[in-house]
């Protein structure tokens, strides 16, 4: 396909790993939506010159993702290219934010514990190093599939049982509600962009050389206090963001 970025030998990333990454690309940018189909391996294999063991390979991490499927006598079908559509607002909400792109989203906490928050939390949460802040470490999903994998602090003293409460709840805003804090605003997003880590991976369900779109950001009460602090990273290919004013 013409404008398809090459592989690059002795780079340190697989072979297999940069051509699923190519067709992960091309999948998302409309490159086969006449067709459908991924092109047959052995055109996939003239056009990043490797062999067809080495095509196979990166199809088959695609088809672990739920991106592609092979059809017996058809070839390689392209199972999902969709994002959802995450917004950025004043008010941003996980599930509000799907709305009815999603019919059901859930929460799973990873971990929990109560620390001394460190020089970037202290930052932003606008506490003193050293202040005690719960961290909570998650994955949300949509419809069953992984979408975020999410690390939040909140101040300790301002929200006793939060961990607890949103064992129950699956949700910030519900718990912010249960302890007191009725409405927030999000005051701040930073965006940026990385390949998966090993947790990321295996939290998010993604093959070696995933990207992910990473944002941080702070929310805080009506009054402009800080309440929460989070880095989220989600699945470059499953999500896009609509910043709105």
């Amino acid at each position: 396909m013409a404008g398809m970025k090459q592989v690059q030998r002795q780079t340190g990333v697989a072979l297999w790993r940069q051509i699923a990454d190519r067709i992960r690309e091309a999948i998302s940018s409309g490159a086969y939506d006449e067709t459908g189909m991924v092109p047959p391996e052995t055109v996939l294999a003239l056009q990043f010159g490797v062999n067809r063991h080495t095509v196979r390979s990166a199809l088959a991490a695609l088809a672990q993702e739920g991106i592609v499927r092979a059809v017996q006598g058809r070839g390689t079908l392209i199972e999902r290219k969709e994002r959802l559509n995450f917004p950025i607002s004043r008010r941003t909400r996980f599930t509000d934010g799907l709305g009815d792109q999603a019919r059901e989203t859930h929460s799973l906490l990873l971990g929990h514990a109560e620390e001394a928050a460190n020089t970037e939390v202290a930052r932003w949460l606008r506490i003193e190093p050293g202040t005690p802040v719960i961290r909570l470490e998650t994955v949300r999903d949509a419809d069953r599939r992984p979408v975020a994998r999410g690390t939040s602090w909140f101040p300790a003293a301002r929200f006793p049982g939060l961990v607890e409460t949103y064992r129950q709840t699956e949700s910030v805003t519900k718990t912010f509600a249960a302890l007191g804090l009725s409405d927030y605003v999000r005051a701040t997003t930073e965006i940026t962009a990385a390949h998966a880590d090993s947790g990321d991976l295996a939290d998010l369900e993604l093959t070696p050389g995933a990207v992910l779109l990473i944002t941080k950001a702070m929310n805080t009460d009506l009054d402009g206090v800080p309440v929460q602090y989070s880095i989220s990273r989600f699945a470059a290919d499953r999500v896009q963001f609509t910043i709105e004013n």
